[in-house]
């Protein structure tokens, strides 16, 4: 594994000791909209003769019908939009131009200003409930040239997102791609004397920074709130900064 800890940037990082002040990461879920399409076909009527009463009744009662099933249809949808537009009001969209990434957090987080960290969200109520991004430059273009998703885990929890006084627990460490690009996004433990929180990171690397966006919650809150969290890390993403 390349030598993350020792990087001088991450060590300046460590310093701040901003996860200590942070203390005094299943997947958002998606309205999935089903188009359904109908074919309402019209039988030619034999030009030699007219349609009897029988058959016209026939056919209206057809198009009757089919105009039901397209007015039901097209509540359904609607009702989908509507949801889908509904689940989007839940979350705020951040988006970093200067530095190059996004994501939502949830509607009412207030964001707070927190030495060492680029942007922290955080509940007013449950002071655990937070999101926050940290950034680093390096001159590493890609976040596998740091080590696989358990090793990079690894050390930013025990290094970075966790007190040394801490007890830390990795859960998972995956990798997906958006657009091309690599993340690593995994979950772990930090146990305190009073608290445990249950937390997801994702990371990755761009625009010449080491990309790391924190959210998590209360051991006891975390059923209720991993959702939210996923969906959190989920949206985050970089994009190239044009200078």
């Amino acid at each position: 594994m390349a030598t993350l800890q020792n990087s001088p940037s991450l060590h300046r990082t460590l310093v701040l000791n901003s996860f200590t002040k942070l203390h005094n990461k299943q997947s958002n879920s998606q309205c999935c909209r089903r188009s359904m399409s109908f074919l309402v076909r019209a039988e030619q009527a034999p030009s030699s003769s007219t349609c009897s009463p029988s058959q016209d009744r026939s056919g209206r009662r057809q198009v009757l019908a089919a105009g039901t099933i397209v007015s039901w249809a097209s509540l359904i949808n609607q009702h989908s939009v509507s949801f889908a537009a509904e689940n989007k009001k839940n979350f705020q969209l951040v988006s970093d131009k200067k530095d190059g990434y996004e994501f939502v957090y949830p509607f009412g987080w207030q964001e707070v200003t927190i030495e060492g960290q680029d942007k922290v969200f955080k509940d007013v109520i449950e002071p655990l409930e937070t999101a926050s991004v940290t950034l680093f430059p390096t001159v590493k273009q890609d976040i596998k040239e740091f080590g696989s998703p358990q090793e990079v885990a690894e050390t930013l929890i025990k290094k970075v997102l966790a007190p040394p006084t801490q007890k830390t627990k990795l859960i998972e460490a995956t990798e997906h791609e958006i657009d091309g690009k690599t993340y690593y996004t995994f979950e772990f433990m930090a146990k305190a004397p009073n608290y445990t929180r249950h937390a997801l990171s994702t990371i990755s690397v761009g625009n010449g920074k080491f990309y790391t966006l924190t959210t998590g919650s209360n051991e006891r809150r975390w059923e209720k709130m991993k959702d939210k969290l996923h969906t959190i890390v989920d949206s985050f993403k970089l994009f190239k900064v044009y200078e």
